[in-house]
């Protein structure tokens, strides 16, 4: 999906495709953090096998056993991830009339799967613009929520393995399980579970997830793969394999905050596998840590610097840092230390807010509510900077001027609610609600739609 380039734009490219080490949203350490001790001059190698050509000539033909490699292939990474942003370009796709993409997850190299404000969940082929729309599981007594107002579909998780995937069902206070790479439904918790919209999503295992509610809840719900899948029993009027109903092995409330009691909505999850923990955001602007396992027990409680419309969380494992963004910040948080030494960033986007976040490696990336995304080097403490020229083959240094990338128009529904209430502006920036990343093939999928909410239309787009 690349767009045409140069002969030594392509050679260059494919050099950043090699470094590519993983799809994980966490990614490998670079080169920088201990490459262990240097080897004794009696085995220093000749220069000319210390230099990039050869190490590329060397992953040609398969020599993986040497020694010198893995040097090369953690500076390749660190390479990657800071030249990538710049070097990105847009290809947009086309959803129909779709309002909104929420959430999103890469399921393979060309397949991305979306929720969206008006409860669709679909598979989009960014290659070929395809798009499948997965039916959604119904609660045992549907009747009861077919007459409420939906949020839409505000988190999609794959688990650990990638065989299960975990959203909203068509009553969005429904947690739906369903099994990869069939997309078969597997179970909805729709028993005893949440009172309101869910929208957050963390999976712990491969068969344990956590989701969070609007109602102010944590629930930990357990799924069985060999007790669920299997059965050969289908609905007689929509031709769809039966899933089982379940309901959570444990829910948690969060803490009501002196200051605003009533505004403890879980808005964001990230899960911490390294130290088996799980931290969630409050709309009350509250961070809080919970121990995960059979249940979930609260370890702590911490007021954010930045208390306005924090909706989106992630963690790096790597740095052991959570970053939780805001109307105009991202705050970093390491749990383990209240004197944090990594001063928040802020956006500067018009107080438009922080809509998505992720970490690879060292770097975070940023979607705003106005169309751009930012990206920030949390080792240096600053945003990526825009170089003298955008060619690969420029060795000229930074600008000064931030690394923005803008996105574009999408589709905007010019209803009368627009004409009315909005005057008929003809453009108005797309909020970019989800981005995820595919590594090993240097692509971003990035998708939203327009920040009001009585507005309809949406932005997706491919940066590769």
């Amino acid at each position: 999906m690349a767009p045409q380039q140069t002969g030594s734009r392509k050679r260059k490219a494919s050099a950043l495709e090699a470094g590519a080490g993983s799809s994980s949203s966490q990614g490998l350490m670079s080169a920088g953090h201990g490459e262990g001790p240097l080897l004794p001059k009696k085995q220093k190698r000749p220069a000319t096998l210390r230099s990039l050509v050869h190490y590329l000539k060397g992953r040609t033909v398969g020599a993986w056993g040497r020694a010198w490699l893995p040097g090369f292939e953690g500076k390749l990474r660190d390479y990657a991830v800071q030249r990538l942003p710049e070097l990105l370009t847009e290809r947009l796709l086309a959803l129909g009339t779709l309002n909104k993409v929420f959430a999103s997850q890469w399921l393979n190299a060309t397949q991305v799967v979306c929720g969206t404000k008006c409860n669709t969940l679909f598979v989009v082929d960014v290659q070929s613009g395809q798009i499948n729309r997965i039916p959604l599981m119904r609660d045992r007594m549907p009747a009861l929520t077919r007459d409420q107002p939906t949020c839409g579909i505000h988190a999609i998780e794959l688990n650990p393995s990638k065989t299960l995937l975990a959203t909203g069902g068509e009553n969005p206070n429904s947690l739906a399980v369903y099994q990869l790479p069939t997309l078969d439904p597997v179970c909805l918790g729709d028993r005893h579970g949440h009172r309101d919209w869910i929208f957050a999503i963390a999976w712990m295992s491969d068969t344990v997830a956590v989701s969070g509610s609007r109602d102010g809840t944590m629930a930990l719900w357990r799924v069985d793969p060999d007790k669920f899948i299997g059965s050969s029993t289908w609905h007689n009027d929509a031709s769809l394999p039966l899933y089982t109903h379940i309901h959570p092995k444990d829910i948690e409330s969060i803490p009501r905050a002196s200051s605003n009691p009533s505004n403890r909505k879980v808005r964001a999850l990230a899960f911490s596998g390294k130290n088996q923990e799980l931290g969630a955001v409050s709309l009350d602007g509250y961070f809080h840590l919970w121990k995960a396992r059979s249940h979930l027990s609260r370890l702590l409680s911490i007021r954010l610097p930045y208390c306005r419309e924090n909706v989106c969380l992630t963690y790096c494992d790597e740095l052991s840092l959570y970053a939780v963004g805001s109307q105009s910040h991202v705050s970093f948080l390491d749990p383990r230390h209240r004197q944090q030494n990594i001063r928040p960033l802020c956006s500067r986007e018009g107080g438009t807010g922080v809509r998505s976040l992720s970490f690879y490696q060292h770097i975070v990336t940023v979607g705003t509510g106005h169309g751009s995304l930012l990206f920030y080097d949390i080792r240096a403490q600053k945003f990526l900077e825009e170089r003298a020229s955008a060619s690969l083959d420029s060795f000229l240094g930074p600008t000064g001027r931030k690394l923005k990338l803008t996105c574009g128009r999408g589709w905007l529904n010019r209803d009368e609610l627009w004409v009315n209430y909005f005057g008929g502006v003809e453009e108005f920036p797309n909020a970019l609600y989800t981005h995820c990343y595919n590594w090993p093939e240097m692509k971003l999928f990035v998708a939203g739609g327009p920040l009001p909410s009585g507005l309809h239309g949406h932005y997706a787009g491919l940066w590769s």
